[in-house]
């Protein structure tokens, strides 16, 4: 049976039993190995200690930061060394003291950091501007003040006589967008990132599809209002009672509500409150695309198929020309299933900060984990993106039953086209219909993640599900749903679930896209958008639904690479709502949604099936 419910238990299980022995590309012995997630005899650990100090460091405009600086020691002391530095610009504190004394710091929250201080490396880690206990206001998120001070600290740590002049950076979520916005700054010294499950266009997170992502940005903003105006980090070496941090959290008062500046701007060239610049222009990590490029800087990307930003990492990989790999994993936000996320950030900074030839370049760019794979042939490797053996299979949507759900319809979904006809199906939004409240984006804010059997969401929306598939089928890449509707409200949302239906009913969610139908106009992108539609939701591009007339929805579904089984059945769920995650304006009474399927309008999803062999 396949769930996604407990992300620890599968992935403990694929990532210990199901791990294949990757191919080492450089000539190696058995005690030299350097292979995605195994690495032994190019480093060894050099050190049993470390000690920690933090201090203020001014930025360029003299706004003091604070930072945490972890030294490999011996006896106590720090070796006078000088050796490569890895930090990460924190928003979530870098460091703070329990209500029983305990210092926590970066190290117990990446407990990985620890093994490679091991090896001879500096870690670091500094409160953001107006975060923490550094000084300073913020006026929004991934601002380029932001950028700047981090080309700031990246310099300052060149700099220092235990640097030996070569800098790193890490970090998950906001940490791995700071790593891009940081890299478009173009230190000198800034030479590897390694980014996991970070933002790659802002708008597209807050608004996907044009629909409000209201719960993770009230939720997330909340929790970062607490943190910095209400719960203190722990304070610099220098400042044993608080009293430079107290002074620093005073000013943090006037930190700009992100909840209220998201509101206000609901289209991507909205300037409510924002100056002369757009505010999805101005923030969004993508727009600074070409001064990535320019700086040079390498980067090993890291996302999850359950994360919040599955293709962001695939479009930074497909947009940007500096040295690069990425590795696809079946992880949500938070959850890493125990693996060692060191080894592979060891193998990353000793090729690029100490110039060891490990062979990490030399391997395939791309390692994506294939759920429900064979034992032994999860991981995968491939040269480019999306993967060249990809058959784009177009599934329609015909009447049912399928006799596999209770649903508002039970269509059918097949690979044949409709026939002639008026064939369609009405349906009046419910909207209770949800996900539920543990999902890729309440991970994304720590609010938890397990989706439940996706049956009682289904019984209450439109469904088109497969008989019982005769062999396995693979589905790596981008599902895009062709929605033909027409609504007797002049506006409305449409969400598409894929999801794996087993021999007891249980429906498992896969993956889901959204569109708000009056964001249907499709664009040119400003990026390599993969050949996925492009919605670029200005203002001026918004289109009421027309009266009686369908038309046509076309956007993609998250990425997502999983094999369904023999015997269990492909579904397709359509709804209007998403109670627990996205906000969808209520009409009273609920409008009717009328989706085609007849040969003239034919609603189907292209799923990016894997040839078997």
């Amino acid at each position: 049976m396949k769930t996604v419910l407990s992300v620890g238990l599968v992935l403990l299980l694929v990532l210990f039993v199901g791990m294949p022995a990757l191919a080492p590309t450089a000539a190696q012995s058995p005690d030299r190995v350097s292979r995605f997630g195994e690495y032994r005899g190019y480093s060894e650990p050099l050190y049993d200690d470390w000690v920690r100090v933090s201090q203020y460091v001014p930025a360029r405009d003299g706004t003091r930061l604070a930072v945490d600086i972890f030294r490999p020691a011996v006896d106590g002391a720090p070796v006078s060394d000088p050796l490569p530095v890895i930090w990460t610009f924190h928003r979530y504190h870098r460091a703070r003291i329990d209500r029983d004394g305990t210092l926590t710091t970066i190290l117990d929250q990446a407990p990985e950091l620890a093994q490679i201080i091991r090896y001879g490396y500096v870690v670091a880690a500094a409160d953001v501007r107006g975060g923490g206990a550094s000084f300073g206001t913020r006026a929004g998120e991934f601002t380029r003040q932001e950028a700047l001070d981090a080309y700031d600290l990246t310099e300052w740590f060149a700099a220092q006589p235990w640097s030996n002049g070569n800098v790193g950076m890490y970090g998950l979520s906001y940490l791995g967008i700071t790593q891009y916005t940081a890299a478009s700054t173009q230190p000198p010294h800034l030479k590897a990132i390694f980014p996991m499950m970070a933002m790659f266009d802002l708008y597209t997170f807050v608004y996907p599809g044009g629909v409000f992502n209201e719960n993770f940005v009230r939720n997330w903003g909340g929790n970062t209002i607490l943190l910095d105006k209400l719960l203190p980090a722990a304070p610099v070496d220098d400042d044993p009672d608080g009293e430079l941090r107290a002074a620093a959290m005073a000013e943090h008062v006037d930190n700009t509500n992100i909840y209220t500046l998201a509101t206000a701007n609901p289209f991507r060239d909205s300037r409510e409150n924002t100056g002369e610049a757009a505010l999805f222009t101005e923030l969004s990590p993508s727009t600074y695309l070409d001064a990535i490029n320019a700086s040079g800087v390498a980067i090993y990307h890291l996302g999850g198929w359950f994360d919040m930003y599955p293709r962001d990492a695939l479009l930074w990989f497909a947009n940007l020309t500096v040295p690069q790999k990425i590795v696809m994993t079946p992880w949500s936000h938070n959850g890493s299933g125990g693996f060692d996320l060191g080894i592979e950030h060891l193998r990353w900074y000793d090729y690029w900060l100490k110039g060891i030839d490990n062979g990490i370049m030399d391997e395939p760019p791309i390692v994506y984990n294939v759920m429900g794979a064979p034992r032994g042939d999860a991981w995968r490797t491939a040269d480019e993106w999306p993967l060249p053996q990809t058959r784009p299979t177009a599934y329609y949507f015909h009447a049912g039953p399928s006799g596999s759900v209770e649903s508002i319809n039970d269509g059918l979904l097949l690979a044949e086209p409709p026939e002639a006809g008026h064939s369609q199906d009405a349906y009046t939004v419910d909207y209770s219909t949800t996900t539920g409240d543990t999902t890729r984006w309440t991970d994304g804010f720590g609010g938890g993640y397990g989706y439940a059997d996706m049956r009682p969401n289904d019984e209450k929306s439109l469904t088109y599900t497969t008989p019982p598939l005769e062999t396995d089928l693979e589905i790596t890449g981008h599902p895009v749903a062709h929605l033909w509707v027409k609504s007797t409200a002049s506006d409305g949302d449409f969400f598409v679930y894929l999801e794996e239906v087993d021999r007891r009913g249980r429906s498992t969610y896969i993956t889901e896209g959204v569109l708000r139908a009056s964001h249907r106009a499709t664009a040119a992108a400003p990026w390599n958008n993969l050949g996925l539609p492009f919605h670029r939701s200005f203002e001026a591009d918004i289109i009421p639904l027309p009266d009686g007339t369908p038309v046509e929805l076309v956007f993609d579904l998250q990425p997502t690479s999983n094999v369904f089984d023999a015997g269990n059945r492909i579904r397709i769920t359509v709804t209007g709502a998403d109670a627990d995650t996205f906000q969808t304006p209520q009409l009273d009474p609920p409008p009717t949604v009328t989706v085609h399927r007849a040969a003239g309008f034919p609603s189907h999803v292209v799923l990016p099936v894997i040839p078997a062999n």
